[in-house]
């Protein structure tokens, strides 16, 4: 084992975490972002170092996996495999959603749940970081599977979660239908009514503006990073990729706020327009998504404009960039693109959506940079808030939330503000201010409980 690696260069550190997890690509990934900024911070603060605490973090509490198996509706018997990665609860209970989809591994769950510690972290709320689910692909299954499938899967996580030890929500492949199915099975095992999901329907237990809050939150944290540096997003172009969940109700708060909309995208390609989406549009979207599980190619024969077929939407002129789809989906050539067509702020959406290389191109260039664990921090503190109604037994009301996730997101921004660096004409690096601040918070709590 490589000793003492906090003193070490981020090739030795990350050498020392590879050998720990071979072959967990995404993993790796997450944990280099973090490290190239919290290894030169730590240097000279023994009290981090000695205890090797970012080591530690590197190392889950658990993780841990297990059988699921269902019966489709042909009466076949399928076999999948679940997860829940259980990495920190120095500052609270574990938390962190439930992913379906067939991408899912260790690695894509360990990635998240290490971007999550930070995130959690940074919302000033007392939550703990967790990520798990499974490669079960909820599409083209009927409600009767996804119900026999899920009741499965609680059958077995239920033993490992509880309202003051792990709150799992939901994510992709995960909504308020397989919510409701998991939650179901939970009161049916436990005979007990409490928080232990979040993202549940408003009838048992949910809160309001849960499904809106990753996206309105992005699109207020870039607010707060525009107002720092003397702009406004009233009148500013915004590309967005995705049409789901978070990227609907990024584009859905930035027109009200004043922006210009012009992309949506899906796994088939982008559509341009370039009037600007209306909330009209927008709402069109979300009924073609959510109901008739629709292309968003389908929008130019409703609405006009372009639709650029297998290409994603960073070829376009715009100021602000908004990657609301999936990881990685950034690379170093289109970084080097958004920046020579004079795109001025990326706010990331999604988890990891930019590459190492398109992030450092970015803030080289002066780009203004918010990264996941700040931007999309909303989802998280929504579900905290509905945590804390559940435990109040009430519900709070829609103008309260809304004003709570604001408050949230300025104290997020001015988290990483506090501990970023910035270059000479006062650019704030936000990337640094937020992996710094969030480990800071993480670091200080482990401190507190000795060598654990």
């Amino acid at each position: 084992m490589l000793d003492n690696t906090s003193t070490k260069s981020l090739e030795d550190f990350m050498s020392f975490v590879q050998l720990r997890s071979a072959g967990q690509k995404e993993f790796h990934q997450a944990v280099s972002e973090v490290a190239s900024d919290v290894l030169p911070w730590i240097r000279n603060k023994s009290e981090y170092r000695d205890a090797r605490v970012l080591e530690r973090l590197t190392e889950p509490d658990r993780a841990l996996s297990f059988r699921v198996c269902w019966y489709d509706d042909d009466g076949e018997l399928h076999i999948n495999r679940g997860y829940r990665v259980q990495l920190t609860n120095a500052i609270g209970p574990y938390k962190g959603g439930l992913r379906f989809h067939p991408s899912v591994n260790e690695s894509v769950l360990k990635f998240l749940a290490f971007e999550q510690a930070f995130k959690n972290s940074l919302t000033g709320l007392p939550l703990g970081s967790a990520k798990g689910g499974s490669d079960f692909d909820p599409k083209n299954r009927s409600n009767a599977e996804i119900m026999r499938f899920c009741q499965s899967f609680m059958s077995e996580l239920y033993r490992h979660i509880g309202p003051d030890t792990d709150i799992p929500a939901g994510d992709i492949g995960v909504g308020a239908r397989e919510i409701g199915y998991l939650y179901g099975q939970y009161k049916r095992i436990r005979n007990e009514c409490v928080g232990v999901l979040t993202g549940k329907g408003l009838e048992y237990g949910g809160s309001a503006l849960r499904s809106e809050a990753t996206g309105y939150g992005v699109v207020h944290f870039t607010q707060c990073l525009l107002k720092h540096h003397g702009l406004a997003l009233d009148g500013l172009t915004v590309a967005i990729s995705g049409s789901g969940n978070v990227a609907l109700h990024a584009a859905e708060k930035a027109v009200e706020m004043g922006a210009k909309v012009i992309t949506l995208s899906d796994s088939g390609g982008y559509v341009l327009d370039p009037d600007g989406m209306s909330p009209e549009k927008l709402a069109w979207v979300t009924a073609l998504k959510t109901d008739r599980r629709g292309r968003i190619s389908e929008y130019v024969e409703e609405f006009n404009g372009e639709y650029h077929a297998g290409q994603s939407p960073w070829r376009v002129n715009c100021d602000i960039a908004m990657p609301c789809a999936t990881q990685n989906e950034i690379d170093n050539d289109d970084a080097i693109q958004l920046i020579k067509n004079g795109c001025r702020v990326v706010a990331e959406g999604s988890n990891m959506p930019t590459g190492k290389d398109a992030i450092q191109s970015f803030i080289d260039a002066g780009v203004l940079f918010a990264p996941a664990k700040a931007a999309n921090a909303g989802g998280v503190a929504m579900s905290g808030l509905e945590m804390s109604q559940n435990a109040q037994k009430r519900s709070w009301s829609d103008d309260e939330l809304a004003q709570c996730l604001e408050s949230i997101m300025l104290e997020i921004h001015d988290r990483c503000v506090e501990y970023a660096t910035r270059t000479e004409d006062g650019r704030v690096n936000y990337r640094y201010g937020a992996n710094v601040a969030g480990f800071k918070k993480v670091a200080d709590a482990m401190l507190s409980f000795g060598v654990c």
